[in-house]
């Protein structure tokens, strides 16, 4: 269903040997490029390239890791990879890790090995579209046959895009209608290989095993709580039979319920990071639900089902690829372009879970060292950095949980980004996550905020979501003194949740006006004016405030 056409060319006729380019689709079942590679070969070589970009320690990153990936999705990646390499051992081959920019790897290799075939998984990530023309480029002049088949997503985001009159569709209803029914889903999935071609003679290419954390440069973190996700095919596989088993609960499964504040059995299935990094194939986990739909008389549809949220994964995939600037605000035609602030104080307290909401502060802990949180949590802080209290640009979030999730992934981090800041896709910027009532309703006896934030393990359930209401008496039996041991939000320079909102919901309201009146084509002239006349607001706003607290 995938292969072209046989080529009529004699060169392309006697193939000896093929390379196998992993980046994502860390597997082996469900893997066209993997099954093209073999097929016909001699030999196969499977390529993985640590890239300097991702993987490189940065000792001024704010927390461990390198500048564009935390340390709990590399050694996610470094279990996939070790993992990947035992699956590909147990099948005759093994997995050839190189370092360096992975284009010139890549180049570096086509020519030292006697190579008619490159395969690779097609990836819409900008930064792969630039290293994948680079490497295509050169086979084409090499007179290597290239083979990149779409399997990371259920549809190719191109072909959404073509029915669409050239442009992606905006809205998850209109994206459904035009994509309809997968248009592989009436063939079977490439089967995982029970034997693979040997590995050819490598030549003078430096060829290392899977390297550790320590070994890449990373120096020994002593964490009292990491992440307990383990990355690799495997570990999906299992994961996935585990959710499948439970048929009542993928039938009924209905998101955005849920509890967020579920840790220790979270309330959804934790497959993000394993379709992340394609140890588990998204098509072959729509066709497992599709199996338990069947036994179904009744059972969830989308957009809440779990097959709704592989749509949202293929929706987001599709505007990102086919939106230029998507991951920015300026010069992106489906975002409103709103003055936000630069406040690197309130970014940093956010990130580093210093707001004084214990609520939020937990979900920013538990990001920190588990690498992953429920989605519903991901909505409450992105709410409170930017549209609900702090107003702060969506961009310097989006970059936190690029850097520290383990399922981070471009399309779907920048357009959860952009949807939740009120930026595109949803507009109702009046409807804000509380930071105090929302995760109450959830876990009243503050559990989850206990186990992330021990310093107030012993705040009693009625303050444990507004510790600084408690009596100094109660603050002192729990040996933790807001202001002193724990922040309060009034050291973040803003009042009240209450008041920070309603400011929030007017500046919102202005911004979306301003949009309107100019019919989106705002220059950073109108921005900087408008950011202006807010700053004056506050500051007037300051000042009466001030005045009021000599009076009092």
């Amino acid at each position: 269903m995938f292969f072209p056409p046989p080529t009529s060319n004699p060169k392309m006729a006697a193939v000896s040997g093929s390379l196998m380019w992993f980046r994502k689709g860390l597997r082996l079942h469900d893997n066209p490029a993997l099954e093209y590679a073999a097929k016909g070969s001699n030999y196969v070589y499977p390529v993985f390239v640590i890239d300097p970009h991702y993987m490189e320690p940065d000792p001024t990153a704010s927390s461990p890791g390198s500048s564009r990936a935390g340390l709990n999705r590399i050694r996610f990646l470094l279990e996939s990879l070790v993992d990947l390499d035992l699956s590909l051992k147990k099948r005759g081959s093994r997995l050839l890790v190189l370092k360096g920019e992975p284009s010139e790897v890549l180049i570096r290799c086509l020519k030292e090995w006697d190579v008619k075939k490159l395969c690779f998984e097609y990836d819409t990530d900008p930064y792969y579209q630039v290293l994948d023309s680079k490497v295509k480029h050169y086979a084409a002049a090499a007179e290597i046959e290239v083979f990149s088949p779409v399997s990371h997503t259920l549809f190719n985001p191109v072909d959404i895009i073509q029915k669409n009159g050239g442009r992606p569709p905006l809205s998850y209803q209109s994206f459904l209608e035009l994509a309809g029914i997968p248009p592989w889903a009436s063939s079977p999935l490439p089967t995982t290989p029970s034997l693979l071609p040997p590995v050819g003679n490598v030549g003078s290419c430096e060829i290392i095993g899977v390297p550790t954390v320590k070994e890449l440069g990373f120096r020994d973190i002593e964490q009292e709580e990491m992440t307990p996700f383990r990355g690799g095919e495997s570990e999906a596989l299992n994961r996935l039979r585990e959710a499948i088993n439970d048929k009542e609960w993928v039938a009924n499964f209905e998101k955005p319920k849920g509890d967020p504040s579920a840790f220790l059995k979270p309330a959804t299935t934790v497959l993000s990071p394993y379709l992340k990094f394609g140890c588990l194939s998204s098509r072959y986990f729509y066709e497992c639900l599709q199996d338990v739909y069947k036994n179904f008389r009744k059972h969830t549809h989308p957009p809440v089902s779990l097959v709704g949220q592989l749509l949202w994964r293929d929706f987001f995939y599709t505007v990102a690829s086919g939106t230029p600037n998507f991951d920015h605000m300026k010069g992106n035609r489906i975002a409103k372009q709103i003055p936000w602030n630069d406040d690197d104080q309130l970014l940093a307290a956010w990130r580093e879970a210093r707001t004084g909401y214990p609520w939020i502060d937990a979900i920013m802990v538990q990001l920190h060292k588990w690498g992953w949180i429920h989605h519903l949590a991901r909505h409450c802080v992105a709410c409170f950095l930017t549209r609900g209290d702090l107003f702060v640009h969506w961009e310097k979030g989006r970059d936190v949980f690029e850097r520290l999730l383990i399922d981070s992934d471009w399309a779907i981090n920048n357009g959860n980004w952009l949807w939740l800041s009120c930026s595109s896709f949803f507009y109702q910027y009046h409807r804000i996550y509380s930071p105090t009532s929302f995760g109450k309703k959830y876990d009243p006896e503050g559990n989850y905020v206990r186990h992330f934030l021990p310093i107030l393990k012993d705040i009693p359930k009625e303050y444990i979501y507004e510790p600084w209401k408690a009596p100094l008496s109660i603050q002192t039996k729990a040996k933790c003194i807001i202001g002193r041991d724990y922040p309060q939000p009034s050291q973040l320079s803003f009042v009240s949740h209450d008041s920070a909102s309603k400011e929030c919901k007017r500046k919102l309201a202005e911004a979306y006006a301003l949009n309107q009146k100019l019919n989106g084509q705002v220059r950073d002239e109108d921005l900087k004016n408008l950011r202006r006349k807010f700053e004056q607001e506050e500051d007037q706003l300051s000042n009466r405030r001030k005045q009021k607290q000599k009076l009092e």
